[in-house]
């Protein structure tokens, strides 16, 4: 998604892709140690259809998850399948890194061999190569820092642009923001925060491997040993502040002004600690001191909160005996939720380390389906224990465990499928989508699409081609193409989702790429 668009831009690289007959070396696109430029990356294939398969997951939740609760974030404990979403966008986010913030230079003078076999004009190919990869320091550690602090920066401002409230699209035709309301958290803030910090570490961490320090397979994790610490710490911070903060009652008032209680206020009474409820516990309570409870989202999962919805787990009436909390925002993305997060995207540095560092494919899986058995073990049993519930709005450690670990397990399913047995040509809509994920995400999953053609409307903005979500009704589109034909809406939501918006992207995606047009930050 927003994260790394290719292996690596921030300077030169090495990607050693390994197949049954040779390895492919590749440079990334940039400046080298001389100021001389380099050459484009080969991309890793299953890293790009992994990202474009979360991009796709969420135009799908994001689209369909009203009509299939199944599918969209649940109210408050367990895991439906949109609470992968954020967590795979993380992980990629890490697997990302070190093959962008390292330069195997040993190997740089191999990147101006060429060949003229059939799709390798561009790629130095070595037959039965027998190195394997040991990233040295990026030749420039304050011109990485900059380039990391300025993508942070535009992974925040489009954040900020997209979910702060400024973008009104699909619903309506217009935009801007009551700075009283602005929403300061949200997705690409979240990842921004996760690629600063990891991204700082992984420059800034000290010493260089050698052959002799991958002689096991724990040599990985003492080599990175300092990312481990960092995670621990990051961890420790995390249950400290939720376990052992103090909550005490809070106040909010009803600003919606179709609600019986418009403009009453109500005091939400705590007075503990320790509690991972909806109403008290440390990270709404963060969110609320730091934020401002007017900045926070105003329209949470919990809202479908059996205690709180009639149609639980579906979106509907509040119940009459709802408690009040129930029309209080909630931040999904908030602070104390996002430096847990990070731990989402130290598990997937890893991940990548292993690929720059391991060169057969059995080593690397071995690492990745041992990492991720272990953690969907953990993130299980600390559940169903009931010793820390899954919840994606706490950003729990137990779902850290559990989302990490089905991203190891898939993107070695997808490294198996597409890097070991070639079958990249099936997943072509998914790769195309995670090359030009950013484009993909801001058009489709952020609705700028649908709004722009939301604003070429015959008499009435309520006559459009597609639907306005304001007012519930169904327009040409869905209505003629998709519900009409199957005589469902829930079925006809789902297909319109699935073909208007999540191949049509793919489509899109496959003509920019054979253009050479991508949306790099």
């Amino acid at each position: 998604m927003a994260a790394e668009h290719h292996p690596g831009h921030h300077g030169p690289q090495v990607i050693e892709v390994e197949s049954s007959q040779h390895h492919v070396l590749a440079a990334e696109d940039g400046e080298g140690p001389g100021g001389k430029p380099t050459q484009k990356p080969k991309r890793v294939a299953s890293l790009d259809i992994f990202r474009g398969l979360t991009v796709a997951l969420m135009i799908l939740v994001d689209g369909a998850g009203d009509e299939w609760p199944a599918i969209g974030h649940a109210p408050w404990n367990g895991c439906n399948l949109a609470d992968f979403v954020m967590p795979f966008f993380l992980f990629i986010v890490g697997m990302a890194i070190p093959l962008s913030l390292k330069v195997p230079a040993p190997f740089s003078r191999l990147l101006s061999f060429r060949t003229n076999m059939p799709g390798t004009r561009k790629w130095g190919i070595m037959r039965s190569c027998p190195i394997s990869l040991f990233p040295q320091r990026i030749p420039s550690q304050p011109r990485a820092i900059r380039r990391v602090v300025v993508r942070t920066l535009k992974l925040l401002f489009w954040g900020i642009l997209l979910q702060g409230g400024y973008s009104h699209a699909p619903d309506d035709l217009t935009y801007g923001v009551d700075m009283k309301w602005i929403r300061w958290c949200g997705i690409l803030q979240r990842i921004a925060l996760a690629y600063l910090v990891v991204a700082l570490l992984e420059i800034l961490i000290k010493g260089l491997p050698s052959k002799d320090q991958f002689s096991s397979s724990c040599s990985i994790f003492r080599l990175y040993r300092l990312h481990w610490v960092a995670a621990a710490c990051i961890l420790v911070t995390y249950l400290s502040v939720l376990y052992g903060l103090y909550i005490p009652d809070w106040e909010h008032t009803v600003h919606d002004a179709d609600h019986p209680d418009y403009g009453k206020v109500f005091t939400v009474t705590c007075g503990v600690r320790g509690k991972l409820n909806p109403p008290c516990n440390a990270v709404g309570y963060v969110d609320r001191k730091l934020l401002g409870i007017n900045h926070m989202y105003q329209h949470p999962a919990w809202t479908r909160y059996k205690a709180c919805s009639e149609d639980s787990p579906h979106t509907g009436p509040f119940r009459r005996d709802a408690p009040s909390w129930c029309q209080a925002p909630f931040e999904p993305e908030g602070i104390l939720s996002s430096v847990s997060a990070i731990l989402s995207t130290i598990i997937g540095v890893h991940c990548g380390h292993v690929l720059v560092h391991l060169t057969s494919h059995r080593d690397r899986l071995k690492q990745w389906v041992l990492m991720g058995l272990a953690l969907l073990i953990s993130g299980f049993v600390l559940h169903f224990t009931g010793a820390i519930p899954l919840n994606k709005q706490l950003y729990s450690c137990s779902y850290v465990f559990l989302t990490a670990g089905a991203a190891a397990m898939v993107f070695s399913a997808f490294y198996i499928l597409v890097d070991i047995l070639g079958l990249r040509s099936i997943f072509l809509p998914l790769e195309w989508i995670g090359m030009n994920a950013m484009l993909v995400y801001v058009m489709a999953a952020e609705g700028i699409f649908e709004g722009f053609i939301n604003g070429w409307y015959y008499d009435s903005t309520n006559n459009t081609l597609v639907n306005n979500f304001c007012n519930s009704q169904v327009y040409w589109i869905q209505k003629h193409i998709f519900i009409g034909l199957w005589h469902s809406r829930r079925l006809g939501i789902l297909l319109y989702v699935i073909f208007a918006q999540i191949f049509f992207w793919g489509l899109i995606a496959g003509i920019l790429h054979r253009l050479g047009i991508y949306w790099k930050l």
